[in-house]
């Protein structure tokens, strides 16, 4: 802009106008002497007339659509416009331009040379395209950046899951390897000892409910060989469900010591795409913490289990009258490990969450607790 200031300050300056006339009255001063050639004269008038200097400044510097796009307003003395360039609207406010463009850089003074008067004018300029377009290449930078570290940060956190995740199905798949062997073996024991105890009634009923608990750890077993595989689904009214979690739960509570109700508010008999198994597992996990946090000086010691339609969504909630989460745990109860028991393994809820979101695409969360008056936490599956 220095640069072009000084080839304008070149260009209009009065001095060439004057050499100029100076050199156009010699021409016609030695065409009055008879002793003097003719093509004396005729050689000044030419060299007046070749001014290419002053075209090379106008067409090279001053002029060139290529060479930048500065807008630019050159002023006097009076404030008064002489020229502009790169001016989008002809018809903006000079003077709001002109302040806006001092704001940005102090203006450039030409100063132009009349006789023994010097008169001086502004340049006032502002940005180009191309340095508006700079000026948020940083911003570009950081946020190419940023996406850089998310994409790294993203792709090590699901590295990270997919390990847990393999090292979860690996343990689980081993567990119920494990398991198949020795409750095969139970379940032909039994088979022998009904056989020997078939009059002894007392005796039998208590072989039979041995059964029924190594049937039971079959059914576990088998919830450990379906984590990890795609289970099937089918569309099922979860109420019988439900009322098996309920009954099972209910037995154990005189070995829990607790004298705690279960409640069950059914509001509607819609079905959702449910693996039996897994989801009875996941609603029996919920009801066992509900009431491992249920002390016994609670007053009213109760566990719910209210299922409703809510348009596309079954809501199942569990509500207890326990202790209560505090709110800074509430997002990390389902992470695996994460236990405020002393003897907790933090895994019944991530196995909870596994169930309902990976293999249902539900959501399950905590939909609401209290410190000291209970918890709610939420089902929802699509219908």
């Amino acid at each position: 802009m220095e640069l072009w200031a000084k080839a304008f300050e070149h260009n209009v300056d009065p001095i060439h106008t004057e050499i100029s006339r100076n050199l156009n009255y010699v021409a016609d001063m030695l065409r009055t002497y008879d002793d003097v050639p003719d093509s004396l004269s005729r050689l000044i008038r030419e060299a007046e007339q070749a001014t290419i200097t002053n075209d090379f400044v106008m067409n090279q510097i001053i002029r060139p659509e290529d060479l930048f796009n500065i807008p630019v307003i050159v002023v006097d003395e009076a404030g008064f416009v002489n020229a502009y360039r790169y001016i989008d609207d002809e018809n903006a406010d000079m003077q709001k331009l002109v302040e806006r463009f001092s704001a940005l850089h102090e203006p450039i003074t030409i100063s132009l040379q009349d006789r023994d008067r010097v008169q001086y004018q502004y340049v006032y300029y502002g940005e180009s395209p191309m340095i508006q377009y700079l000026r948020y290449f940083p911003y570009v930078q950081f946020g190419i950046l940023a996406l850089l570290l998310g994409v790294g940060y993203t792709t090590y956190k699901s590295i990270t899951r997919s390990e847990q995740s393999n090292l979860w199905v690996g343990m689980t798949k081993e567990a119920a390897h494990q398991l198949g062997t020795p409750l095969s073996s139970i379940y032909g024991w039994l088979q022998l000892l009904k056989d020997k105890i078939s009059k002894d009634e007392d005796t039998l009923s208590i072989a039979y409910e041995i059964e029924n608990d190594v049937s039971r750890l079959k059914g576990i077993a088998e919830r450990f060989n379906k984590i990890g595989s795609q289970p099937e689904l089918t569309s099922v009214n979860p109420e019988p469900i439900i009322d098996d979690v309920i009954s099972y739960m209910e037995r154990r509570l005189p070995q829990l010591g607790k004298r705690i109700e279960v409640r069950k508010t059914i509001q509607t008999n819609a079905k959702a795409k449910l693996n039996p198994e897994l989801f009875q597992w996941a609603i029996e996990n919920l009801i066992k913490n509900s009431m491992d946090a249920i002390k016994k000086s609670v007053t009213d010691p109760y566990v719910s289990i209210s299922v409703a339609q809510d348009g596309p969504l079954l809501i199942i909630d569990v509500k207890d009258s326990g202790t209560g989460i505090d709110k800074k745990y509430a997002k990390e109860i389902f992470k695996p490990g994460f236990s405020t028991k002393k003897r907790g393994w933090g895994l019944g809820l991530s196995l909870t969450r596994r169930i309902i979101e990976d293999y249902h695409n539900g959501r399950v969360y905590v939909y609401q607790t209290e410190v000291n008056k209970g918890t709610t936490i939420r089902i929802e599956l699509p219908v």
